[in-house]
């Protein structure tokens, strides 16, 4: 685990001491948590290739059940 420091005003830290105790957390956890939501994006880019790539196959396969047979098309044997 690495250690972050940084320095705040005065007004900034009393706003996070306010957040920290109605949120009934500790302001070590409350900037942990700023900070997630800061670098983690949790949200979808409709104009990524993955989404706009589809469909990938252009025809079907041999085999309709593939994904539900897969044991048997590979190895030749029923899963048991």
């Amino acid at each position: 685990m690495r250690i972050v420091q940084t320095e705040v005003s005065d007004t900034e830290h009393a706003l996070l001491t306010e957040y920290a105790r109605a949120h009934k957390t500790t302001i070590k956890e409350a900037v942990r948590q700023a900070i997630r939501r800061l670098a983690i994006r949790d949200e979808v880019d409709s104009k990524d290739p993955i989404f706009v790539a589809f469909p990938v196959a252009r025809k079907k396969g041999r085999h309709s059940d593939a994904s539900e047979r897969v044991d048997f098309y590979l190895y030749g044997w029923e899963k048991a």
